[in-house]
């Protein structure tokens, strides 16, 4: 297991993704209901947005909640809606404590109206933080922010405001709820679920992964570390060979 000392500040990634991965099979195994896992999870976050703070990371993003979690039974859902408005209400103080910002993306107008207070909330009262930007992905999806991205766009077109020729890379990029904000350059997932699950879909092109067979409510700091030190081992080509990368 990889220690903080390891790790080089000169080569850390800017923006880490995190897929917060199997809450409920740690509840089974503990002989609890699902939400018993959400409950639990919470100090696997704490861990996580301490840990990522402390080595320099800039954006840490949390896939808390997606668009195909509203599909769950409603009791689950309900109870999630519940703990999320406590957790925000509760870390608030520490967020501003060590001058960390929160900021979320998703179709929040599909949150109950205490979540989006509280949220609210707490991005209001966090703005000033310099640290790192804290963002939670809730009701969110990456179709879903294509999709909003494209209907944006296509309305400016339809206006004149954005020429037909004007659309390209860069522009769809500052229609995303992502806008400002650098693209991941690691995404970790944990549970050994092989797949992005609709998340990020544009941001990720060139993401490196990091899979954990660990469930979501056991990762802590040290596993945080592991995933930089992994990702601090590879080479990023971006097209590109071993070579090119040599000469320049």
């Amino acid at each position: 297991m990889a220690a903080r000392s390891e790790i080089d500040s000169q080569n850390l990634p800017a923006h880490v993704a995190v897929i917060m991965d199997g809450n409920g099979r740690w509840a089974k195994q503990k002989g609890g209901l699902r939400i018993f896992g959400h409950q639990n999870a919470i100090t696997a976050v704490r861990d996580t947005v301490e840990a990522a703070a402390e080595v320099g990371v800039q954006y840490l993003t949390l896939y808390a909640f997606s668009t195909e979690n509203w599909a769950r039974p409603k009791h689950e859902v309900m109870a999630l809606m519940q703990l999320l408005v406590h957790t925000i209400r509760q870390e608030t103080p520490t967020l501003l404590k060590n001058s960390v910002r929160l900021q979320s993306i998703g179709d929040i107008s599909s949150l109950p109206p205490s979540c989006q207070r509280e949220l609210a909330e707490s991005v209001e009262l966090t703005k000033a933080g310099t640290r790192m930007t804290l963002v939670l992905a809730l009701s969110y999806s990456g179709r879903w922010d294509l999709t909003q991205a494209a209907g944006r766009i296509a309305r400016e077109v339809a206006a004149g405001d954005l020429q037909p020729e004007q659309v390209n890379e860069q522009t769809i990029a500052r229609y995303l709820s992502t806008a400002g904000m650098p693209d991941p350059e690691l995404l970790i997932r944990t549970s050994g679920e092989q797949r992005i699950s609709n998340f990020l879909l544009w941001q990720l092109a060139y993401t490196e992964l990091y899979i954990t067979d660990l469930l979501w409510p056991d990762f802590r700091r040290e596993h945080f570390y592991d995933a930089i030190h992994a990702y601090q081992r590879r080479e990023r080509r971006f097209g590109k060979t071993s070579e090119q990368l040599t000469v320049s």
